[in-house]
């Protein structure tokens, strides 16, 4: 008794300190609070269309998307982006060059002069497809003196050449080296592999000294046309870039391979993770106190674990004297392997996760009394979801619709992008006309008169300036479609839990399928409001994405006062779509209650929290921090089990483990696909919360609610209040 006497003593002292500090702040200054309206028992069923302005421009401008994706479907040809394109701009693969899918370039020299701006401007040397790319070394100076001193054609040297598709050098009565100086054929080639279908030399790797000559296999210096020598660094130049891709492509499909592998075992390990996301729900329907405290322990236990780990591998390594320098290639490739052969990296994760500890540990001291508080009211979305189990599983919806405006975005921007016409462009000339290095592109027309003695070569496709402008467009209807899926996901999972609130009796007043009534009064009467909504965060993020592609452009750039302010712009607009998404969050919830307009119920609720701030950062703040441990908790557990399982560290399923190459690569997926399906399950948790709390301030400052009025705060949330049911308690 003494023990129960003193429980009720401290829980008091508490609820005291807690009603001391939620004094709302002068009225006058955030509106009036709502009067006590006896008839009100919940979400509004009589209610008209808001926003009509803002639905009827969504309408139309999803009607240009359509369109716009109609005409790129008709006109693009996503083939011309997959498969690369000569200098005709013929595509390699297909049609008539179905046998040569490799396309060849006569001299990389010329790439290389042109540096970054070959992605713009083109590689001004003729290109041809061809079956398969060269795998020796070639000058065509050895052939024009074999044939020399023939005194005759020679077929066997003139079959090593690589010309146009119009050129035979068997039949060609010219002699090699006017084939070359025409640019009819190639002065030299060197060992290729084939990147993205591009034949890109293979010979760095075998050249101890870059800045040496290529040579063929008689010891004959390789060089072009222009009698310029062929040097490793030279290549390297030309193809710095491919040359990385090549590295990325072979690191890969290894760690494609490793996925094909363990593909299987992923999939089980998130269909555990969705288990354990479902089950810790439903546990905290009952055990939510329980459930709490054993995530915030359990975190706390996870990072000690992980510290004390990581100290010990670092000291393991240290004491060993294993060093290793991080070279360019294994940080390029992410050989995950290598990176946990450092004790650097172990040092790193020791001082982060014990960090973390520390921060983590101090919070937990200073929000005891808080976080005992917010499980009351984590107890209500509990309860809410039990009564509601459908709500689990609705966002699954979303999901989907999510899923195929992705992939119908990433379509229709594929095709827009190779829907435009072909575009050429005169080899390297500078403004007054003469061949030089300094271009000043000028359009041309392959085999027409404008193209003179010079080269006209292929660019790209899209030439016409359009096609920027309609990327821009079905960017911004991306994330303005995005957005629009989350505001429906939340408007009707909060008219759901407003429906428990607002119901007397519990679970006898509840109305018969909340969940789809909810749904349809969102797309009956407020898909102007949810338009509304999503357009001002889509604003936000378009310009949010021209200011990286403009931090990105002033990468290069010596102007440190334009970066730095690109940079604290960055940085406000994110801050605004957090502050934005936030006040949506709660004109959906208000809307969904009441049935008002976005910019009403944006105000509403933004007062309504302003009114009672102690309340929402003591108690909804900390619940929000609370499922985010928990959705942590849950993806650190699954990540953990998965560590060790695919080092083979667990003795009984060792030998279900496959072979991989980096064991760290399903590891990574399997963190990743926990936390967004974590993320899915607790949202909902999170919504209920949210949309609870919400109506428990509404009904808080109804005027006669506790004099003659029924009363819909359950016996836990009144509990935090220390209000008292006359009617009874539920």
């Amino acid at each position: 008794m003494g023990k129960k006497r003193k429980e009720r003593e401290t829980e008091a002292a508490e609820m005291e300190e807690f009603e001391e500090e939620t004094v709302s702040p002068d009225t006058k200054e955030y509106g009036k609070p709502r009067h006590y309206d006896p008839n009100f028992s919940g979400p509004v069923e009589k209610r008209s269309c808001t926003d009509i302005i803002c639905c009827i421009l969504f309408l139309v401008f999803v009607t240009g998307m359509v369109i716009i994706s109609v005409l790129a479907y008709a006109r693009g040809n996503p083939y011309r982006l997959i498969y690369p394109t000569d200098s005709n701009g013929d595509i390699c693969g297909l049609d008539n060059l179905k046998d040569k899918p490799y396309l060849f370039f006569f001299d990389l020299l010329e790439c290389a002069k042109r540096g970054l701006a070959v992605a713009v401007t083109g590689c001004p040397t003729p290109q041809v497809c061809v079956s398969k790319c060269p795998d020796t070394n070639y000058v065509y100076w050895e052939s024009y003196l074999k044939e020399k001193i023939k005194g005759d054609v020679d077929e066997t040297e003139r079959a090593k050449l690589i010309c146009k598709y119009n050129i035979n050098p068997l039949n060609d009565t010219r002699t090699i080296d006017k084939l070359v100086e025409s640019e009819d054929c190639a002065s030299y080639y060197v060992e290729s592999a084939s990147i993205v279908s591009r034949c890109i030399p293979a010979v760095f790797g075998k050249l101890a000294d870059l800045g040496s000559a290529i040579v063929t296999s008689n010891g004959t210096e390789i060089k072009n046309q222009l009698n310029e020598t062929i040097t490793g660094k030279l290549l390297e130049n030309a193809t710095v870039h491919l040359a990385e891709l090549y590295k990325v492509k072979e690191y890969g499909e290894l760690i494609f391979k490793d996925v094909v592998a363990s593909w299987h075992l992923v999939l089980i390990g998130l269909a555990m993770a969705m288990v354990i996301s479902l089950v810790w729900i439903i546990l905290m329907r009952w055990l939510v106190g329980i459930m709490v405290w054993t995530a915030l322990f359990a975190f706390i236990a996870l990072f000690a674990f992980g510290a004390y780990y990581s100290f010990s591998k670092y000291y393991e390594l240290k004491s060993s004297n294993v060093t290793a320098e991080l070279g360019l290639s294994q940080a390029f490739a992410l050989n995950f392997d290598y990176y946990l052969s450092l004790k650097q990296t172990w040092l790193a994760f020791g001082c982060t996760t014990s960090t973390i500890l520390v921060l983590f540990v101090l919070i937990l001291i200073f929000l005891v009394t808080r976080i005992c508080l917010a499980i009351k009211l984590l107890s209500e979305g509990s309860k809410a979801i039990g009564y509601m189990m459908s709500t689990l599983l609705w966002p699954v919806i979303p999901f989907l619709l999510q899923v195929i405006v992705v992939i119908y975005y990433g379509s229709s921007a594929v095709f827009i992008a190779s829907m435009g016409e072909t575009k050429y462009n005169l080899e390297n000339v500078t403004a007054s006309g003469v061949v030089g290095d300094v271009t000043n592109e000028i359009p041309c027309t392959p085999g027409g008169a404008d193209v003179g003695t010079r080269l006209c070569h292929f660019v790209k496709y899209g030439g016409n300036e359009y096609t920027f402008y309609l990327q821009i467009f079905m960017l911004f209807m991306f994330f303005w479609l995005m957005n629009f899926i989350v505001a429906l996901g939340q408007m009707t999972l909060a008219g759901a839990f407003a429906s428990y609130y607002w119901a007397y009796e519990k679970p006898r007043d509840i109305p018969a399928a909340p969940l789809t009534r909810s749904l349809y009064r969102s797309l009956r009467y407020h898909l102007g409001t949810l338009a509304f909504g999503s357009l001002i965060i889509a604003i936000i993020q378009i310009i949010r994405a021209f200011l990286g592609y403009l931090d990105r452009k002033l990468k290069s750039s010596e102007n440190a006062v334009a970066k730095f302010i690109v940079k604290c712009l960055r940085c406000c607009f994110w801050c605004l779509e957090k502050i934005l998404k936030f006040i949506n969050k709660n004109a959906y919830i208000m809307t969904s209650i009441y049935g008002l307009n976005f910019c009403s119920a944006a105000k509403e609720g933004f007062f309504l929290i302003m009114r009672n701030i102690i309340r929402t950062l003591v108690l909804d703040r900390v619940a929000d921090f609370i499922m985010l441990v928990s959705k942590l908790m849950v993806t650190g557990a699954v990540g953990v089990g998965a560590f060790f399982w695919f080092q083979a560290k667990i003795p009984f399923f060792e030998n279900f483990v496959p072979t991989l190459t980096y064991y760290l690569v399903p590891v990574i997926i399997l963190i990743i696909g926990t936390f967004l399906i974590a993320t899915t399950f607790f949202n909902v948790y999170s919504m209920a919360v949210d949309t609870l709390f919400l109506c428990f301030l509404e009904e808080l400052e109804r005027k006669d609610q506790s004099q003659n009025g029924k009363e819909y705060m359950s016996k836990g949330l009144k509990r935090i209040l220390k209000k008292s049911n006359k009617k009874g308690s539920k």
